[in-house]
């Protein structure tokens, strides 16, 4: 099946390429030794990645437009900002098996690598079924308002994975060692050759990451269906996982309308989808509403945060508030 997309084949391969490079200086070189990340060393990274994703697309915006570049642009911002919820489910998977910090690092290198592979296949997939069969949309849009429902009806209770269905039937089919083995993945116990708790953690991040996956990648396929632009910009917001990840995992209660933000979006980039046959709406108006309902939430937290602050510090502990509570 044709695309008609701005990526020719040498495009293709060449971005390839970069991200080869990129995920092999991250590895071999700035964290070739397991290590905890500091909160420095994960801003500085961000700043990298987020440097590197506004150079590709000036690179876009010079090369095919501004329709493109707004495109990507908007897919980045989706992609990334979906990112945070399952940021935070990954902080409750690493914290309910007790991962070290000096290993998470390399196991969410692991994951972010699957997760590369995983959004290939999804995107040329769901190019080629919105170029093949158009009626699809619809289906994709339903899929993606109700994804959004069920995120506002969700409650905000902390995860808990360890219980999870996806982690027990792993077990089962799964060998596992019954000792730790530091960083590895599988290890010889027995005379067996078995996976490590560790990798258990592993698939369990990467099962996880599928569901986030199919959301996300449909939301940019509502802003465009051109393959390279999907590709690339959820590729570049999935690169700065990693360090997003340390910069933003002790803060997840300070978001407390970050998930309701993100279910508006997967509603409103829904119903666009669903619609488009009728109604066009432009990719710049998609972004500001993408925009705005995501600083809308986090101002919204802020304001909620400090508020509780603010009575903590006028009703401190051991005093009694004047409603009685």
């Amino acid at each position: 099946m044709a695309f008609e997309t701005v990526g020719s084949p040498t495009l293709w391969l060449l971005f390839g390429a970069f991200i080869t490079a990129m995920l092999v200086l991250d590895l071999r070189v700035f964290h070739r030794r397991a290590h905890a990340v500091t909160s420095r060393e994960a801003a500085t990274w961000s700043a990298v990645w987020i440097a590197l994703a506004l150079a590709f697309n000036g690179l876009v915006w010079w090369h095919w437009g501004a329709e493109h570049a707004e495109a990507f642009f908007t897919g980045y911002v989706i992609e990334k900002a979906l990112s945070v919820d399952n940021l935070f489910v990954f902080y409750a998977i690493f914290t309910a098996f007790q991962v070290p910090a000096a290993y998470q690092h390399r196991l969410l290198f692991w994951g972010v690598l699957g997760a590369i592979v995983l959004r290939l296949a999804m995107v040329l997939g769901g190019a080629a079924l919105l170029h093949t069969f158009h009626a699809v949309v619809y289906v994709f849009g339903a899929v993606l308002v109700a994804s959004g429902v069920k995120m506002l009806r969700r409650h905000q209770g902390a995860p808990h994975p360890e219980r999870s269905r996806a982690f027990r039937l792993l077990r089962r089919i799964v060998p596992t060692t019954r000792g730790e083995h530091g960083s590895r993945l599988f290890a010889r116990e027995d005379g067996v050759l078995k996976a490590t708790p560790l990798f258990s953690v592993l698939l369990l991040v990467e099962t996880t990451d599928v569901v986030f996956a199919v959301d996300s990648i449909l939301a940019i396929l509502a802003i465009t269906d051109d393959p390279f632009i999907v590709f690339t910009s959820n590729i570049f917001a999935v690169l700065g996982l990693r360090s997003l990840y340390f910069l933003l995992a002790n803060m997840a209660e300070r978001f407390f309308y970050l998930q309701p933000g993100l279910a508006l979006v997967l509603v409103f980039v829904g119903v666009k989808l669903a619609i488009s046959e009728w109604v066009k709406i432009p990719v710049l108006v998609s972004l500001g509403t993408v925009v705005a309902l995501l600083v809308g939430s986090v101002l919204a937290s802020w304001v909620r945060t400090r508020r509780a602050a603010r009575r903590h510090d006028d009703f401190p502990s051991g005093t009694a508030h004047p409603s009685g509570v």
